[in-house]
């Protein structure tokens, strides 16, 4: 765990103790609540109390900043600041959420071939050096990325996956550490739960007695750089145009969603697959129809009505 500085190191001590207790914390979370800590003990190196100053100045809008990268920034300030109001230890007023603002970004769509590639390509890391790091890479990338393909699972998800939170008997995941605290349960495919069970005992004569499902030599989770920097090294390996990691979540909703182009009824699919994928709330799934224009054109002529009674519109971007 961080250091903590500032005249709140107490405070945050309690409230760190507190969200882990309920297993809703996280690296981003600690991360900005130890900036928010820097901040107070450099702007403020005599106060002995939070003030409504404090957090203001903190939770402002920065020129570099969108409104949802702002509001994910200030979420665990306004999680501390509310935690201490309840406790009777501040009366100061939680910081606002900025409306939310649309993306732009157009997700890479997979072609077969690209996809096909990019496996193999997985399959085929050489052992560069007879090291930890590199056996462990060797053993962990091919399994790893066909995990976000087939489970649609964000990437953080599967990165600080624990081992107790897969059981390899059923194929279930119980996805813990997620986006907010909307703890959500994923059932692997027969041939990914093989994979995983395969991989189980390949990576435990590396670490036997792991924490997370794909560990570090330190036996702790990889960061959000490690996965960015791995897709990207083996996928430009491929000569393949720009994509990222999560766009295999993107895939994994519209393959689905296509699907059921020539089913009508799809209330029900489109309830299973939020749930699946941790959305809050059907508005987020709604995102990943404006992907599939021939599917939304076929909602259009036989269901308008109930397609906008069981999901209204929303700007366009995830939850």
């Amino acid at each position: 765990m961080r250091e903590y500085h500032s005249f709140l190191s107490s405070l945050i001590g309690e409230f760190i103790e507190f969200r882990k207790s309920s297993q809703n914390w996280n690296s981003t979370n600690e991360a900005n609540l130890h900036y928010f800590d820097v901040f107070c003990k450099n702007e403020f190196p005599i106060a002995k109390f939070l003030q409504q100053e404090m957090v203001d100045m903190w939770c402002e809008k920065r020129p570099s900043e969108t409104n949802n990268s702002r509001n994910c920034r200030i979420l665990v300030v306004k999680n501390f600041v509310q935690f201490l109001n309840a406790r009777g230890l501040s009366q100061v007023n939680p910081p606002e959420y900025l409306p939310k603002s649309p993306s732009t970004y157009i997700p890479h769509v997979f072609v077969k071939a690209e996809l096909a590639g990019f496996f193999e390509a997985c399959d085929k890391i050489r052992l560069k050096k007879n090291s930890w790091v590199s056996k462990a890479r060797q053993i962990i990338m091919p399994v790893f990325f066909r995990l976000l393909f087939s489970s649609g699972i964000r990437t953080n998800e599967a990165r600080m996956l624990r081992t107790k939170d897969i059981d390899l008997e059923t194929g279930v995941l119980s996805i813990v550490t997620s986006k907010g605290s909307n703890q959500h349960f994923v059932v692997l495919h027969d041939s990914m739960l093989q994979l995983m069970r395969n991989y189980d005992r390949e990576i435990r004569k590396l670490i036997a007695d792991r924490i997370y499902f794909f560990p570090t030599q330190s036996n702790g989770h990889y960061c959000r750089e490690w996965v960015l920097d791995n897709f990207d090294r083996i996928w430009k390996s491929c000569g393949f145009s720009y994509a990222t990691a999560y766009t295999l979540r993107h895939n994994y909703a519209t393959v689905n969603i296509n699907r059921w182009v020539d089913e009508p009824k799809f209330g029900s699919k489109v309830t299973y697959l939020s749930k699946s994928m941790g959305h809050s709330t059907l508005e987020s799934t709604k995102y990943y129809y404006s992907l599939v224009p021939e599917f939304a054109g076929v909602l259009r002529e036989t269901s308008e009505g109930s397609f906008n009674e069981i999901i209204p519109e929303v700007a366009e971007y995830e939850d």
